[in-house]
């Protein structure tokens, strides 16, 4: 994948607008001409935009109809709705991820001096509730809600340069301009990420009554309501970025191509979603997508009945879940029984086993040793990472740090290899140095002042690959006098530990093989989630020192070079940044990885459509969202 483009090449894409719409007659799915017919909707032609975008599918034309069947978790498993129906932001990644294209922005520009970027909207382009979609809900998402400190206590980290919220301002009804205060070339890069849709996440005609600065009465209706304020209101009927309540309320009217009928939330057996009557893409023949009618995703508990559920043929599509490489064989064998064909996606992760050293732990005693780095470099050398490549990958991965691919601009050796060999005598010895040398009657070691060295990592137990690569890790550490306790929940809980600080360290994949600039989390503390080295950090960070606990220097340097890096203005200058932070993190050594990701396992029935076979995998693309499920259709 591409990064960091010079400003001559974004002038090129900026320029790019698609396939234009020729004359034709537009044609639309048989339940919504029979909706037309009816008087229950307006003409197709007045429901598309003036200029729809024109999408080529991937192998051929499709046909309408059908039911697309997938399945997700009960328990915080809502992102993987958004990886279906598509993070319908502005600009969109290519289906090959290797370049960013317009998608509801029908094309952009960026001046001379990489500071301002202009958006031509779809003019005609309607949300789900047939309302025209304008600049002005732009400005309401961005400057309402994104911008607004009562809504967001630290804006959205891609809108802001130089510690500034970009200025946002309408030209006409279908024209915006994103202002920041210095150089931003990575800015529509950073755009094209699932976590940054805020410009058309929410519509200003329903989503306006939820504020106080359009209905005075708001504050009170909360509460009475028992709801906290206006902004919890607000996620609980219009969602928000990663919450569950985003997939929660039909009525709230979306751009997707896909719109919610029965919603996502506590007890549900299922979420189905239909057809888009207003959605604003067609096809190189005129047919309005999506090709096919209804979603349907199961709610199952556990990934074993996942799994089941997908050799047994009772699903179109899966990729979430069964991507463990143990369940290659399986799949291998049922494909005709089943049905469906199995595929292999690439990953875009650097690691499946990340453990981030949590700096910030409660644990006194051991955040002394965490934030020494010959500790870590000893519980690194204790891990055997060939054995769990054997047991747990089937040999099919690589010994690994966090660092990026070798087939990856931003390869550094250090940061990928360092500290992998297996060498328990020169892990002993490192802690032996650093003063842990009593032993409790299990051979544990103890700390000087008493009590036993024992980490709890948190792990979220569908990740089934992680919680057995841990098993492994136990028994490795054991071996040179440390203790590892396992705790291993739900995903929800899982992320509540995280957010609550309740861990010493955290398992999880780490991102940025091929997508680092978009994925830092492993070497930058800057998501509020995932950056598990420290959430304070980037609490810290994200408020510009007001909250949070101050970072480390090297930390502290790291964020300082990537704000110069957001605003470079030449791609040498992004470039010599960003390696001076891989070198940075390579030197600290915060977060370690096992073993580096094999291609994952996917499924789809053998008569659907369309379904790109070298799909990338990861949470940047998001898969399989930039691979168009729109274009999806069964074949008869």
């Amino acid at each position: 994948m591409k990064t960091k483009r010079s400003l001559k090449h974004v002038a090129c894409l900026a320029a790019w607008v698609g396939l234009a719409a020729p004359a034709w007659a537009f044609q639309q799915a048989p339940q919504l001409e029979t909706r037309e017919k009816a008087g229950q909707l307006p003409p197709l032609k007045d429901r598309l935009p003036l200029q729809p975008e024109v999408v080529k599918p991937l192998q051929r034309a499709g046909t309408f109809g059908g039911v697309l069947r997938t399945a997700i978790r009960a328990s915080g498993d809502h992102n993987a709705i958004l990886r279906l129906v598509g993070n319908q932001g502005l600009v969109r990644w290519s289906t090959d991820f290797n370049q960013v294209v317009p998608n509801v922005a029908e094309s952009w520009s960026l001046d001379a001096s990489a500071t301002t970027y202009t958006f031509k909207l779809r003019k005609g382009m309607k949300w789900s509730d047939g309302t025209p979609f304008t600049a002005d809900d732009v400005l309401f998402s961005m400057n309402d809600l994104a911008g607004n400190r009562e809504f967001s206590s630290s804006p959205p980290a891609a809108f802001v340069s130089d510690g500034k919220f970009a200025e946002v301002t309408r030209l006409d009804d279908a024209t915006v301009q994103f202002r920041f205060s210095g150089p931003y070339l990575g800015f529509i890069e950073a755009l094209a990420l699932p976590v940054n849709q805020y410009p058309t996440l929410y519509q200003k005609k329903y989503c306006s009554q939820f504020h106080p600065a359009y209905n005075p009465a708001v504050r009170e209706q909360t509460g009475n309501a028992n709801i906290k304020d206006w902004a919890a209101l607000m996620r609980i009927r219009c969602g928000d970025i990663e919450v569950p309540t985003r997939w929660g309320n039909p009525a709230r009217p979306t751009l997707d191509p896909w719109v919610l009928v029965e919603p996502y939330g506590g007890g549900v057996s299922r979420v189905v979603m239909e057809r888009n009557p207003y959605f604003w893409q067609v096809d190189t023949a005129g047919r309005q997508l999506p090709y096919i009618d209804r979603l349907q995703i199961s709610i199952i508990s556990d990934v074993e009945s996942i799994l089941l559920a997908s050799i047994s043929g009772q699903l179109d599509f899966q990729h979430r879940h069964i991507y463990a490489i143990q369940n290659r064989p399986v799949l291998a064998e049922n494909q005709q029984k089943g049905g469906y064909k199995l595929m292999s996606f690439r990953p875009l992760g650097a690691n499946s086993v990340g453990l981030y050293f949590n700096y910030s732990t409660r644990n006194e005693a051991l955040r002394k040793y965490l934030r020494q780095k010959d500790f870590r470099v000893a519980l690194s050398l204790a891990s055997d990472r060939r054995e769990v490549n054997e047991i747990v990958f089937l040999g099919q991965g690589t010994p690994w740090q966090i660092g990026p691919a070798k087939e990856s601009k931003w390869y550094n050796e250090k940061l990928a290899t360092q500290y992998t060999r297996h060498d328990p005598a020169a892990a002993n010895a490192l802690l032996d140095k650093l003063g842990l040398t009593r032993r409790d009657g299990q051979g544990f070691r103890e700390y000087p002042e008493g009590g036993r060295v024992s980490l709890n990592v948190i792990a979220a137990i569908q990740l089934a690959q992680q919680v057995q690569s841990l098993e492994l890790l136990r028994k490795q550490w054991a071996k040179v006098g440390v203790e590892l306790v396992i705790s291993a929940s739900e995903r929800s809980l899982f992320y509540d530990r995280a957010l609550n600080n309740e861990y010493d360290v955290s398992t999880d994949l780490v991102g940025g093989g091929l997508d680092i600039t978009q994925n830092p989390r492993a070497i930058l503390a800057v998501h509020p989630q995932e950056s598990r080295q420290s959430l304070p950090w980037v609490q810290w960070f994200r408020s510009g020192g007001k909250s949070g606990e101050t970072p480390t220097e090297s930390m502290q340097r790291r964020m300082a070079l990537y704000e110069r890096w957001k605003t470079a203005s030449s791609q040498e200058e992004a470039d010599r940044l960003f390696r001076e932070i891989l070198t940075l993190a390579a030197d600290e050594f915060e977060v370690m990885g096992l073993v580096k990701p094999p291609r994952d396992p996917a499924i789809r029935n053998v008569k659907l459509q369309n379904v790109l076979e070298d799909m990338p995998a990861g949470w940047s693309y998001p898969t399989p969202a930039p691979a168009l499920p729109q274009t999806w259709f069964f074949a008869r």
